[in-house]
């Protein structure tokens, strides 16, 4: 069996472009698919997070059950965009170990348009496993950037999420698998990694 990090970005990507998961009510959604970007009733002074594992995604969103989050949409960005954005990030609680106190924390969590959490990845039934999965929280500068510079492609994938939920509750977990999509791990640069603490326990 692979050894995962405890924490490691797992996402669909290509040399170019990562994909990212988020839910909306289907105003927001049908909006964006039609422009193929954000638009209105999207609220851009919003903080707005990203999420590159799918199971994730749908832990946060029930299987596109949950109100307000009916509708999954997989989001095609630019790695660039992606790594402009971690660059900037800074942990959305104190880390002793990537901060001098919780006073310098404070401050550039205030300055920062970009924040990060590691939450604990989801296995196919949505359980919870022993190590990390990467949120990150757009505002302010990145928001803008997101919208207007990184998108590549918009992909409503509700029927692929509701349909994996059917098989689920069919017992059928090897074809509830077969339609995930292919994740791997995404290695980030050096100075990134040390950046947003990617790291194994005790590293």
């Amino acid at each position: 069996m692979a050894v995962v990090n405890y924490r490691e970005v797992r996402a669909v990507y290509t040399d170019t472009a990562i994909t990212v998961y988020q839910a909306y009510p289907p105003a927001i959604a049908d909006a964006a698919l039609r422009a193929g970007r954000f638009v209105a009733p999207f609220k851009r002074e919003r903080m707005t997070w990203i999420k590159p594992s799918f199971l994730w995604m749908m832990y946060r969103c029930g299987w596109a059950t949950k109100p307000g989050q009916e509708r999954v949409l997989a989001v095609s960005i630019t790695r660039a965009g992606f790594e402009w954005a971690l660059r900037r990030a800074v942990l959305s609680h104190f880390d002793r170990e990537l901060y001098a106190d919780q006073a310098a924390w404070s401050r550039e969590l205030k300055r920062s348009p970009v924040r990060v959490q590691w939450d604990p990845e989801r296995s196919l039934r949505l359980g919870e496993l022993p190590w990390r999965s990467l949120q990150v929280g757009l505002s302010g500068e990145a928001v803008h950037a997101y919208v207007d510079e990184w998108i590549v492609g918009i992909a409503d994938v509700t029927a692929t999420a509701r349909e994996i939920r059917r098989r689920l509750d069919d017992q059928d977990d090897a074809g509830a698998a077969s339609l995930l999509p292919e994740e791997k791990v995404y290695a980030l640069p050096s100075d990134i990694a040390a950046r947003v603490g990617e790291r194994a326990p005790g590293r």
